[in-house]
């Protein structure tokens, strides 16, 4: 392949300012949570004391900022793939966040923005799922939300609305 960007493989020993400038630009591209520049730079063959020691300057240049990069991620998620705050917060967990942290990012999604974007999927897939059977409709609606991530009682209280209009 002619590709004019370098793999990564091709470099076995990176020095830290190399490595540094190579993570900078990562960081740049888009936010990064520790875990994930952890894991690259780790993929960089690079040892714990150095990667220390490019964190700690990451994070005094503000290229990694743990909260800057939860809030976004929260509110990315709950917008592009319209996940609820179960599955944000699960996602964020794995990327080793703080529950601290997760709450804040999880006041970026205002009330009335989840609702809707709740109310707007629901009713979505309520009408997309072709079942004539009444409970296998209702399972494979509730699965549906709950994989996205949102509260059971909103979902349960959903179908209930749901159930009782498609009767009408």
């Amino acid at each position: 392949m002619g590709s004019t960007y370098k793999n990564l493989d091709m470099k076995d020993v990176f020095t830290i300012k190399e490595a540094l400038s190579k993570i900078e630009h990562f960081c740049a591209y888009q936010e990064r949570c520790h875990e994930e520049v952890i894991q690259k730079l780790y993929s960089m063959k690079m040892d714990s004391e150095e990667i220390d020691t490019i964190l700690v300057q990451l994070i005094s240049d503000n290229f990694l900022n743990e909260e800057r990069f939860a809030c976004s991620f929260a509110r990315g998620k709950h917008r592009i793939k319209q996940w609820g705050k179960i599955r944000i917060t699960n996602e964020l967990k794995f990327k080793k966040i703080n529950q601290t942290l997760i709450n804040t990012a999880l006041k970026e999604i205002s009330a009335e923005e989840y609702l809707a974007t709740f109310h707007t999927l629901a009713e979505k897939n309520w009408q997309s799922i072709r079942e004539t059977n009444t409970l296998k409709k209702k399972k494979k609606f509730c699965d549906y939300l709950l994989r996205k991530g949102f509260e059971s009682h909103l979902i349960y209280d959903k179908v209930k609305e749901l159930e009782i209009d498609s009767k009408k």
